[in-house]
């Protein structure tokens, strides 16, 4: 099955066909770094992650570029409030932007440019706009006249003529047109500058991502992604830069994420329901968050609730659960001396299909199903087809988890980490626990059932899980 993408441009699904046969070129909007990153940042930053990883696999030579926005007003607010340099502000949220996405697991971009280190392709950019006639200047501020370039509005579906019906007058009154926007801000006391053609000042947001992307993906690149919040009006405005200067398609295929809501209600800081990343991996393994995150489908939205975390993390526990029980029964081979099985398969048809992260999730739980069924089925030595079945699931599965990002860990440190964290957080003795279990197992050894149902039924109380196998109990946190 051939790949098809929804492009935004389009409103419809669209077989996938880069530009330059066996190369993908993919920019993302990367975070205004003036704040800690939420949960609707991981979703994003996790979503691509994933489209990069499944291309790469399907062979596929990807140039991923994300941006850092370094210079902007929420910085500058936000660096005076707290009295600080602008730019030591925006390098310590970068840092904290790596910790975030380094501990979801997310592969970093191939590139990451950052608007103040590219202010001369910036000044030449708005330079070749106003020779263009797309710009003009007025007392050291730089604005793009969008009645100039003929198709605003395509990306996002609103024309001109309705929006400006609809406006409210516009607090510049020096512009054209109430939605010019600003490609350069003449400076301000207090704010960081540069010297242009047009006096001291510094970029607007909307020019930095035109001119790095072309800096270093060309004039028309593949993919260009985001937030759906993103659509208007800041990538109508790239599309409108991008084309006025170049005057051929600037993107082929947009690609959209929904937003994260919060028990239903859209996540903001005037609700007070903002979910930090920094907070949310403290309650959860990195690991749940983006099963979670990639459990919808990244065009649709998505509602953080405890409900949705716990499914996520009973659904991990099976999956390494059933790793661990495969282990033990079948042994361990390296998917690369095992062919792609009947799951893999699926899974990729699933992600053929627009990227359907969350079907091919459906796929995976269906394969733990079915293979801890089978184990089920024979207790002791398993048939030779069963097995062969059974290793090809195995494979299949840490493949599908390292399109996910997620089965980075042996089942063993997995489950030995969640049982220091859970015995940590109800302040229980594992020394204790053995003893307990080493009491029923010689009550069961001597037949007193009653005293070893009393053992286990207090240890269910203390939110213990006892399996007993063929080499002996063990025993996991719930």
């Amino acid at each position: 099955m051939a790949l098809r993408v929804y492009n935004t441009l389009g409103r419809e699904k669209q077989l996938f066909e880069p530009i330059e046969p066996g190369k993908v070129r993919m920019y993302v909007c990367g975070p205004t770094v003036y704040d800690s990153c939420h949960i609707g940042h991981a979703r994003s930053v996790v979503v691509f992650d994933v489209i990069v990883r499944y291309l790469r696999a399907k062979g596929f030579e990807v140039t991923y570029v994300r941006n850092f926005t370094d210079v902007d007003d929420k910085i500058i607010d936000r660096a005076n409030q707290l009295g600080i340099d602008c730019q030591a502000l925006a390098e310590k949220y970068i840092k904290e932007f790596y910790e975030d996405m380094d501990a979801l697991n997310a592969e970093r971009a191939d590139i990451e440019p950052k608007p103040t280190e590219h202010i001369n392709q910036i000044i030449k950019f708005i330079e070749r706009l106003i020779e263009a006639r797309y710009a003009y200047q007025i007392n050291g501020d730089v604005y793009y006249s969008v009645e100039s370039f003929k198709g605003y509005g395509k990306l996002s579906g609103r024309k001109l003529e309705d929006m400006e019906a609809g406006a409210r007058v516009d607090i510049d009154k020096r512009k054209h047109n109430p939605f010019d926007f600003v490609l350069w801000k003449s400076s301000k006391p207090g704010e960081p500058t540069w010297e242009s053609p047009w006096g001291q000042g510094r970029p607007g947001w909307h020019i930095e991502c035109s001119a790095m992307s072309s800096e270093y993906l060309g004039e028309t690149f593949d993919i260009h992604g985001g937030g759906k919040d993103l659509c208007f009006p800041h990538h109508e405005n790239e599309i409108a830069q991008s084309e006025g200067i170049f005057g051929k398609p600037f993107v082929k295929y947009w690609i959209h994420n929904g937003f994260v809501n919060i028990n239903q209600e859209k996540m903001s800081k005037s609700l007070g329901n903002f979910l930090m990343i920094k907070d949310v991996i403290k309650e959860y393994h990195p690991e749940v968050v983006r099963l979670f995150l990639l459990s919808n489908h990244y065009r649709s939205p998505i509602d953080f609730t405890d409900l949705a975390m716990d499914e996520a993390r009973t659904g991990l526990d099976k999956i390494y659960a059933l790793l661990e029980r495969l282990e033990q029964r079948i042994g361990l081979k390296s998917p690369a001396e095992i062919e792609t099985g009947n799951c893999w398969n699926h899974f990729c048809e699933a992600m053929d299909d627009d990227f359907n992260s969350a079907r091919g999730i459906g796929i995976l739980f269906d394969t733990v199903r079915n293979a801890n069924r089978e184990l089920d089925k024979y207790k002791e030595s398993l048939p030779l087809d069963s097995e062969k079945k059974l290793h090809d699931d195995h494979a299949d599965i840490l493949r599908i988890g390292r399109i996910l990002g997620i089965l980075t860990e042996s089942p063993k440190t997995y489950f030995d980490k969640k049982r220091t964290d859970a015995l940590k957080q109800q302040s229980l003795d594992p020394v204790a626990i053995d003893k307990m279990v080493q009491e029923r197992t010689e009550a069961r050894k001597s037949k007193e059932w009653e005293k070893a149902d009393k053992i286990r039924k207090m240890l269910q109380e203390m939110n213990i899980i006892i399996e007993d196998r063929p080499d002996g109990t063990i025993w996991k946190v719930g």
